[in-house]
């Protein structure tokens, strides 16, 4: 006969045989077979059904004690709920076992699935009670932890300094002090970093600031302090961001980190700022309305002495005659039409575009002097020049833009 693999039995019958005589288990066994035989048609005839599989090996368990016996019945099956439940049905019908009256009581049809399930989820308690008392780790914790090792997988290096992914690629570089500083802005999705590593500002820094929009970003401490006056000393730096009091930018949170990128000053207006460091300087700064720009003046007062009145040139140079003529002439002729005319530096026209094409042309045209459009010059305009060596930038209208190396002029400051 076919034995019924554990793995499949559904159901188990259960039932207590009571006789008056003594039984034994192949009585009891017999009579199950052959007092059953028939009932329920062929399909589902106990001993065709064990045969293939589909009800188990029956077990009997049976004492005898004081001229009468008793006992257990176990009945496997893999049929399903109604099946099982005709067949367990049966085995009441069952009056006799051998010579002796006897008696069988079905007590239940477990369902060994819902024994199985129960297990499961007292075994998943006990498993999660573990977990919970050895402290499994949050999984925001393991996902930082692996982000943190893509992180420094990404830093590299320019000329041998760390730097952020795509600091060659950017118009623009953010300048820290150390590697750690790079990885945590890394970390807020800032990838055009470099650092300095060191006291000293290496010649990869310096010749890195001529090329891009510089943003200088250091500790709120005095070691922060000091190399941000040795990198302005050497270095063409547009803005200033410094971190809060005390704190490095190795440790600052995200909020942190922006709050002090929007916050970041021009290099100019530090300078005037901190002049000296230490106090013993005052710097008046007065703006000539007149050149608006183009040329700046201030006055530097030491403790005990008189002010002495010094010139200082922000722009490579000062705009000749004939070049504020021609852009004012320029300017006149393409007034409504939105459109920048773009000039070499022999003043001969490179190309004239739609003004919302002229980031985009300008990052793509070669050696471009000068930009004159029907528009409003912006910061972000303004940096893509800068990028692409421009000397003059003339719309008709400007935001508060300052960048060393542009000369920026609005159509009015052309008439002055």
């Amino acid at each position: 006969m076919s034995k019924l693999a554990p793995a499949s039995i559904k159901y188990v019958i259960k039932a207590q045989i009571s006789a008056k005589g003594i039984i034994e288990k192949p009585d009891v066994i017999g009579a199950i077979f052959g007092q059953t035989e028939g009932l329920l048609g062929t399909d589902l005839d106990l001993r065709e059904l064990q045969r293939t599989g589909r009800i188990g090996r029956i077990e009997v368990n049976i004492k005898s004690e004081k001229g009468t016996s008793s006992g257990e019945i176990l009945i496997p099956s893999s049929l399903d709920s109604a099946e099982t439940a005709l067949i367990a049905a049966t085995l009441e019908t069952i009056d006799r076992v051998g010579p002796c009256v006897a008696k069988i009581t079905l007590e239940t049809v477990e369902d060994t699935r819902s024994a199985k399930r129960k297990y499961v989820v007292e075994k998943a308690k006990e498993i999660l009670r573990k977990l919970i008392s050895e402290g499994v780790p949050d999984i925001s914790e393991i996902s930082e932890e692996i982000k943190e090792a893509v992180r420094v997988d990404e830093v590299t290096t320019y000329r041998g300094l760390p730097c952020g992914p795509n600091m060659l690629d950017s118009d623009s570089v953010i300048v820290v002090e150390g590697r750690a500083d790079v990885i945590n802005l890394l970390k807020y999705g800032i990838r055009n970093t470099l650092a300095i590593e060191g006291t000293s500002i290496p010649q990869a820094v310096i010749d890195i600031c001529k090329q891009k929009i510089t943003t200088a970003f250091f500790d709120g401490d005095r070691g922060g302090q000091l190399n941000l006056k040795a990198l302005i000393e050497v270095a063409d730096v547009e803005y200033i961001a410094i971190a809060p009091h005390g704190k490095e930018v190795e440790e600052l949170s995200k909020k942190e980190v922006f709050k002090a990128l929007r916050d970041k000053m021009s290099a100019e207006q530090f300078r005037l700022e901190n002049n000296g460091g230490n106090g013993e300087h005052k710097r008046e700064y007065q703006n000539d309305n007149k050149t608006s720009g183009r040329k700046r003046e201030y006055k530097t007062t030491k403790r005990g002495e008189p002010a002495r009145a010094e010139k200082r040139e922000t722009k490579d140079k000062e705009i000749s005659e004939k070049e504020t003529k021609l852009f004012a002439e320029t300017l006149e002729d393409i007034i409504g039409t939105r459109a920048a005319c773009i000039f070499d530096s022999e003043y001969n026209i490179l190309g004239k575009v739609p003004v919302k094409e002229l980031e985009s042309v300008l990052k793509g045209i070669d050696n471009p002097h000068a930009v004159v459009f029907d528009g409003k010059v912006s910061l972000t305009l303004a940096n893509t020049a800068k990028a692409r060596g421009v000397k003059y930038l003339v719309g008709m209208k400007k935001d508060d833009v300052n960048i060393s190396s542009i000369l920026i002029l609005s159509k009015d400051e052309l008439k002055k």
